[in-house]
């Protein structure tokens, strides 16, 4: 986030200033850029310390999803406020990743509520996985390993966010499952067209299976995560490492997935004006990624239009019942079970895309982390 958008916003400042002092990072930071970086554990303030109030929304729920959770509805609403009425899908990608972010509302929530955040456990560490890749690594404080390592992947499109904007999901998940977490920073559209992200995310999962040592983490013991692109980046470097010979991962976690190109499903077009995901976004990210629609028909972005899926790894399939892509990750996992692989899905009706890493507020999304950490741990004992 830019110094501009500071001055222009100085309740928003008020609330970033608040959020970093509690060590938590915002869509903006640039901590993934240092050789090596240490979390540090900071005392929560007075307004941390004070009891929580409970999270109720505005005004009614909206038209597009009259039973949206509260909590929901709530981040939604806040991040309205902070975004201002522009359509994202009328904006360039420049200025899209300069707006706040689902992260930056949740945070904001927070403080509004007098939400307390705990210390993080985890120390980080910056890396070069691949040339012009970098990767940031959360591991448990004190680990002398060798630990599970999980290779995670952010949403936004392959376009927008960075790891600041999923930071609170991947530690999430890393307290949780006490496994170390190597979360990519790869290279993004339109500067950077299909199939670089894809590509640049298998170049990080080979280098995980090269150097787990070196971080402390196990080579045999190495999953792949991701939420929106990054799941569908997640499930593609599982197709990738088959089709190449690689070791297969011991789980993939995949959180609401980009896996259709045709943006014709029954969710599509029940959720078409959802927030944070609309349909019309949804087309503005393909338009900047692909290279031509010819490469939407790639099984390594229509997941489910793949010619064959078996000898994949076991998965958990996360969806959210307000969101787009609901839909296409449903018959995502129902094709990966036909195929014989072993699927956990579930969907969370009453929250929309992005929820995953909202638990701090969201219900439904502490209820997600747990099961998705649950069978992470499962899979990598």
């Amino acid at each position: 986030m830019t110094l501009s958008f500071f001055a222009a916003h100085p309740a928003w400042l008020a609330a970033a200033l608040f959020t970093a002092s509690l060590g938590l990072a915002s869509c903006g930071g640039s901590a993934s850029e240092q050789a090596t970086e240490t979390t540090t554990t900071t005392e929560t303030t007075a307004a941390t310390a004070a009891a929580s109030k409970p999270v109720k929304p505005a005004g009614a729920a909206p038209a597009w999803a009259p039973n949206i959770a509260p909590e929901m509805q709530t981040i939604i609403e806040k991040l309205a406020s902070l975004q201002g009425p522009t359509p994202p899908e009328t904006l360039t990608p420049a200025q899209v990743r300069k707006a706040p972010s689902a992260t930056d509302a949740t945070m904001a929530v927070m403080k509004d509520f007098s939400i307390p955040v705990p210390p993080s456990p985890l120390d980080t560490m910056s890396r070069e996985v691949a040339p012009g890749v970098k990767a940031r690594i959360y591991v448990p404080k004190g680990a002398t390993g060798p630990l599970p390592v999980v290779v995670y992947y952010h949403g936004g499109g392959w376009v927008i966010a960075n790891l600041d904007t999923y930071d609170p999901s991947v530690r999430a998940l890393a307290e949780q499952t006490n496994a170390i977490f190597v979360s990519v920073a790869y290279r993004q559209a339109p500067e950077h067209k299909f199939p670089t992200a894809h590509n640049d995310s298998f170049a990080a999962y080979q280098w995980v299976l090269k150097n787990a040592a070196s971080i402390k983490g196990d080579s045999k013991r190495v999953a792949v995560a991701g939420e929106s692109a990054g799941g569908n980046l997640a499930a593609a470097v599982c197709m990738m490492a088959r089709d190449k010979g690689v070791m297969q991962p011991k789980h993939q976690l995949l959180v609401y997935p980009i896996a259709d190109y045709s943006m014709n499903t029954p969710s599509y077009q029940h959720n078409a004006q959802a927030k944070p995901l609309s349909k019309p976004f949804m087309g503005w990210f393909f338009k900047h990624y692909l290279r031509t629609p010819a490469d939407g028909d790639s099984p390594l972005i229509s997941l489910v239009k793949a010619p064959d899926v078996k000898g994949l790894a076991p998965a958990t399939v996360i969806t959210a019942g307000i969101d787009p892509l609901m839909s296409e990750g449903k018959a995502y996992a129902d094709k990966l079970q036909a195929a014989g692989v072993a699927v956990k899905y579930q969907n969370y009706d009453n929250v929309t895309h992005e929820f995953f890493g909202m638990g701090a507020v969201v219900p439904q999304a502490k209820e997600a982390q747990a099961l998705a950490a649950g069978e992470l741990k499962n899979a990598l004992k």
